[in-house]
């Protein structure tokens, strides 16, 4: 069985990837992925805000800073021996790559563009094989339109692709005004690929303190129907890799996502859930419903029951509200 699929240019050897996650910062749980049967990963984000904060700490305790005297002076740490988190970001990229035999994507966290250029770079450098730009953005500004919003995104992508050749890979919420719209921008203006959707996580309100809290959830498969609608709408319609995301716990969960149009499916919750071996488990699954149902590819699958060749199209869009509506049963 060929359970082969294609993924930003790149040939995996199965449409599993590991996502963005703490699982990636150990060397030691990497392999257990790779070992596990995971064809690529997806490295943990580095934080534009974490970034940010580092550059204004060094530049006001390392660069500005005069204690009086020259002597004196002479005592302050070195800049060059200091590990910033860029730094340890681009070793482990280079670690990574050393050490597995499956393609390393970096991933950035941020929306402005900022620094992100020189970061890309060195990305780029360091020997990823491609790089996700998690756009996260929560658009609080009530001044700011949706066509601003959106902008944000284009033009981070476009000053990337000026200066990078790795193929680019723009992770997405589900909030924009029009989805296909937003990827088909994305598109041309040279997007490799599209991950669909980006998580955001709620804050909390601690009752005592009253501050906003941290609230971390993980998904379930209920909240993989949302992806699976969006991915099977744009199957067909754009000419570029698609990335199912959030809410894959089970092989069936990656199947539908497969049968709609992906081209891989990322997993995260379930592999924290149950840890890196969890990964094998779901592999031998697919691989038994496929030949259970005569499948001989993963590219038999991919796009089988998009909106474009499924058997009610109109099913992927308002006419299935009705059905569920009247369907329910108290």
């Amino acid at each position: 069985m060929d359970l082969s699929t294609e993924y930003l240019g790149l040939k995996l050897n199965n449409p599993l990837v590991p996502s963005a996650s703490p699982l990636s910062k150990n060397l030691d749980s990497a392999k257990r992925l790779e070992d596990a049967g995971a064809s690529a990963l997806v490295m943990y984000s580095l934080f534009e805000e974490e970034v940010t904060e580092e550059d204004n700490l060094m530049d006001s305790y390392l660069y500005s800073q005069d204690i009086g005297h020259n002597e004196a002076n002479g005592y302050l740490p070195f800049t060059d021996a200091y590990q910033t988190k860029t730094d340890e970001y681009l070793a482990h990229i280079f670690t990574l790559k050393n050490s597995l035999d499956i393609p390393i994507i970096a991933s950035l966290n941020g929306v402005t563009t900022g620094g992100w250029v020189d970061h890309a770079i060195e990305i780029e450098q360091a020997g990823a094989d491609a790089l996700e730009l998690n756009a996260y953005y929560v658009a609080a500004d009530p001044g700011k339109s949706g066509r601003e919003v959106e902008s944000l995104y284009i033009e981070l992508l476009k000053e990337l692709r000026k200066h990078v050749s790795i193929p680019l890979v723009m992770k997405l919420s589900p909030y924009f005004s029009s989805v296909s719209y937003m990827v088909s921008e994305l598109q041309q203006h040279g997007v490799n690929g599209v991950s669909l959707f980006n998580r955001f996580y709620q804050p909390g309100l601690d009752l005592d303190t009253l501050n906003i809290t941290p609230e971390l959830s993980l998904s379930t498969s209920q909240e993989s129907l949302l992806t699976m609608r969006w991915v099977g709408l744009l199957y067909g319609n754009i000419d570029i890799s698609l990335a199912a995301t959030g809410g894959i716990h089970t092989a069936e969960d990656a199947l539908r996502m497969l049968m709609s149009g992906a081209n891989v499916c990322h997993l995260c919750s379930a592999l924290l859930k149950n840890g890196p071996d969890y990964l094998a488990t779901v592999l031998a699954d697919m691989e038994a419903w496929m030949e259970e149902h005569e499948y001989t590819s993963v590219s038999q699958l991919i796009g089988s029951a998009s909106k474009i060749n499924a058997v009610d199209p109109a099913a992927f869009e308002r006419c299935n509200y009705l059905q569920v509506l009247r369907n329910y049963k108290v």
